[in-house]
C-alpha cells in the first residue's frame, strides 16, 4: 500500500496512522495480474464501510463460539471445521445461521446434515442467545374533528393498542409509531392501524390523512 492511500492528508509520520501487527480494513483499488501485485487503499474506506467489516468479523467470530458451544453441550462426534463447512453451504456464515434458526426455528436447520443433537442444541443457544430484529415503522397523521367532542374523538382514534406509540406534534399533527421484526411486517402493520383510524375518523365527522417520513 501507497503512504498516499492511507489518509486524505498529507502524513509525515505513516506510523502516527498505522501499527505493525494491527488490522485495518481497506479497499483494493487496482489489481496488476502481470506484476501478482494487489493496491490497497485505508482513506477510500468509509465509515459506514468500516463498521460493517468490523461487525462481521465480530459475527464470525462469535458464531464459531456459539457453535463450539453447542457442539460441546451435544456430545458429538462431529468436529468444529465439518460442523462450519455443512453450515456454510447452506447460510452465508454461521452466525447468519444462527440468526435464521432465532427467526423460523428447527425449519431453518431442516436440511443440514447435522446429527439431531447438535440442532436441538443449536436451537436452545440461538433461542436463548440472539436477538430478535426490530425494526420501527412510523407516519405523520393529521386529525381535524369539528364536532364539540373532538378532543375526545381523536383521543380514540388513536387509543388502538398498547404495542403502538402516539406523539404530538401540535394540533393538528400526531406521530404514530410500532415496532416489528421486518419492515414488511411493520408496513402491512402500519396501514391496518391507519386504515383503523381513517374509519373511526370519518364516522366521527373528522378529516383525516397521513403522510409518510
Amino acid at each position: 500500500m501507497h503512504v498516499s492511500e492511507v489518509a486524505p492528508r498529507w502524513i509525515k509520520n505513516i506510523h502516527e496512522f498505522i501499527s505493525e501487527g494491527q488490522r485495518y480494513v481497506v479497499k483494493v483499488h487496482h489489481v496488476d495480474r502481470e506484476k501478482n501485485q494487489v493496491d490497497v487503499s485505508i482513506k477510500r474506506v468509509s465509515e459506514e464501510e468500516k463498521k460493517r467489516k468490523f461487525e462481521m468479523v465480530q459475527n464470525e467470530k462469535r458464531g464459531s463460539k456459539l457453535l463450539e458451544v453447542a457442539l460441546h453441550s451435544a456430545k458429538v462426534t462431529i468436529d468444529l471445521p465439518t460442523a462450519k463447512k455443512e453450515i456454510e453451504n447452506y447460510f452465508d456464515d454461521v452466525y447468519t445461521c444462527f440468526k435464521e434458526v432465532n427467526l423460523k426455528g428447527e425449519d431453518a436447520l431442516k436440511k443440514l446434515d447435522l446429527p439431531k443433537p447438535l440442532k436441538v442444541k443449536i436451537l436452545e443457544i440461538a433461542t436463548k442467545n440472539i436477538k430478535k430484529p426490530v425494526v420501527t415503522v412510523d407516519a405523520i397523521l393529521t386529525l381535524v374533528c369539528y364536532s364539540s367532542q373532538g378532543i375526545e374523538t381523536i383521543k380514540n382514534a388513536l387509543k388502538v393498542n398498547d404495542d403502538i406509540e402516539v406523539n404530538y406534534l401540535g394540533a393538528p399533527r400526531y406521530k404514530v409509531s410500532l415496532t416489528a421484526p421486518d419492515y414488511k411486517s411493520g408496513e402491512k402493520k402500519l396501514l391496518t392501524l391507519l386504515e383503523h383510524i381513517k374509519t373511526y375518523a370519518q364516522k366521527n365527522n373528522c378529516d383525516f390523512k397521513f403522510d409518510r417520513e
